[in-house]
């Protein structure tokens, strides 16, 4: 046990706990006081840990990503949408006639893209939620584009998937689902604000209070990503300076 702790640079008695709490499988006897432990066991404990230091998951809630992991019932499809389904906000459902058409707008959204999904799922929900509030808020500038949005993130999901398909197990992968959506999400938002500023700054820069609206070739900017041809701005969206 001692080497297990030096490869993975968990304690001893917090190996034993992962032991204890069945969150880590035995290893093989070689002695009445002693097992040999091997890789399988390294990669165990870091997804464990991956599951509670990034993730912030339970032990109860690890127990449980991993009884499905190791269950052989279960296909390799199903036991990464369980590791996800970990992670992701819980979302209940609303009432009313509002939140029912916000849930078919979603539906539509959603049927127009062709993704397979579960009518009432958590992220489904979150999706209805944030329309209803688009609605409420009168953004039809975003309600208008829907489709881009869905556009963009098919294509972070097929980037997603593809890197997750290139690890060499099932530990890595479910990490990847666990440690790397969170990482993912964050990097997507940081991106999103650079490239803000970027088509802000192509299509306004210093003279933006005197933009012709209607000379606005917006399919063109989303075909082009809002490509800057001009110096780069020195401030955020409106081209104003940093604080």
């Amino acid at each position: 046990m001692a080497d297990l702790s030096r490869a993975t640079g968990v304690s001893v008695p917090m190996i034993k706990f992962y032991l204890r709490e069945g969150l880590l499988p035995s290893g093989e006897r070689t002695s009445p006081n002693q097992a040999k432990y091997g890789q399988e066991h390294v990669r165990r404990i870091k997804l464990v840990r991956a599951m509670a230091d990034y993730a912030g998951l339970s032990i109860a809630e690890i127990r449980d990503v991993l009884g499905h992991l190791d269950d052989p019932s279960h296909g390799l499809h199903d036991r990464l949408g369980h590791a996800q389904t970990s992670i992701t906000p819980k979302r209940e459902p609303g009432e009313g006639e509002e939140w029912a058409a916000a849930m078919r707008e979603a539906e539509d959204l959603i049927a127009r893209h062709g993704w397979r999904h579960h009518p009432d799922s958590s992220p489904m929900r979150s999706v209805a939620g944030v329309l209803l509030t688009l609605r409420g808020l009168g953004y039809d500038g975003i309600l208008d584009r829907l489709d881009d949005y869905a556009e963009a993130a098919g294509t972070i999901a097929r980037a997603d998937v593809a890197g997750m398909a290139e690890e060499p197990n099932l530990e890595r992968m479910i990490e990847i689902v666990v440690v790397g959506t969170s990482l993912g999400d964050a990097l997507v938002a940081a991106l999103r604000r650079v490239a803000q500023a970027n088509v802000s700054a192509r299509l306004f820069g210093d003279d933006w209070k005197v933009a012709q609206w209607e000379n606005v070739d917006w399919e063109d900017v989303r075909r082009q990503g809002g490509a800057f041809e001009g110096p780069a701005p020195e401030g955020e969206i409106c081209g104003g300076p940093e604080a």
